[in-house]
């Protein structure tokens, strides 16, 4: 962070010797402000960076505006003030604020912007500024769609763990059903069973208790035929 504050201070440096004209009598006083970060999401396009200023005891003439950006290991000339691309760049003017318009955005742009400010009818050296620069990050793809892919994935996933071991549930639990209708039935026979042999005993008591029945009136006539 250091380096990065160095190489700033020297681009600014650099910056106001190349656009510094002698004399300290000059009272043009300027001073810049742009917002420190700024992030786009993935869909975005279009982005625009402000950046304003303010100019006391200059002239009324416009000033001059330079845009430029710093990435990682290089910095590259935008706007000075011819944009390199004009279909790419473009730099709105107000009455105290310049935007830089960047069209077609990709994570690729995503660097420190900086925006300058010279009038260069001034001789004062407070009449050159550049602002503290305004990180801009686009979001990356896998934030949105890959997150949501990961989402469809893992329900997909869970269904088909669920469909599995509800097949698995029914195939273990059917041969128990069937040994239990099996079961029922062989109960079923041998009850079945049972009250036929109980029917056929109450028969044979029943005969036999006829036949029990019929037996006092024999020996009454027979000893009613050996008295007389």
């Amino acid at each position: 962070m250091a380096s990065f504050n160095n190489f700033q201070r020297m681009l600014m440096l650099a910056f106001n010797w190349t656009l510094y004209s002698a004399g300290a009598a000059d009272p043009c006083q300027v001073t810049v402000s742009q917002p420190s970060f700024q992030e786009a999401e993935y869909s975005t396009q279009t982005v625009s960076l402000p950046c304003n200023f303010s100019a006391s005891g200059c002239s009324p003439s416009k000033p001059q505006v330079l845009w430029f950006r710093i990435f990682t290991n290089k910095h590259e000339d935008l706007c000075t003030p011819k944009c390199t691309s004009d279909q790419k760049f473009k730099v709105e003017i107000s009455e105290n604020s310049i935007s830089l318009q960047i069209n077609d955005l990709t994570v690729n742009d995503s660097a420190v912007y900086f925006c300058g400010i010279a009038f260069s009818d001034s001789s004062s050296p407070h009449s050159k500024r550049t602002g503290d620069g305004t990180v801009l990050r686009k979001r990356g793809r896998h934030r949105t769609e890959e997150f949501n892919c990961m989402i469809i994935i893992s329900t997909l996933l869970l269904l088909y763990c669920t469909a599995v071991f509800t097949v698995l549930i029914v195939y273990k639990l059917k041969p128990k059903l069937s040994g239990n209708e099996d079961q029922r039935t062989e109960t079923c026979k041998i009850t079945s069973g049972r009250k036929i042999f109980q029917a056929i005993a109450q028969e044979l008591q029943k005969q036999r208790y006829a036949e029990h029945s019929q037996q006092p009136d024999h020996l009454e006539d027979d000893t009613v035929y050996q008295n007389r």
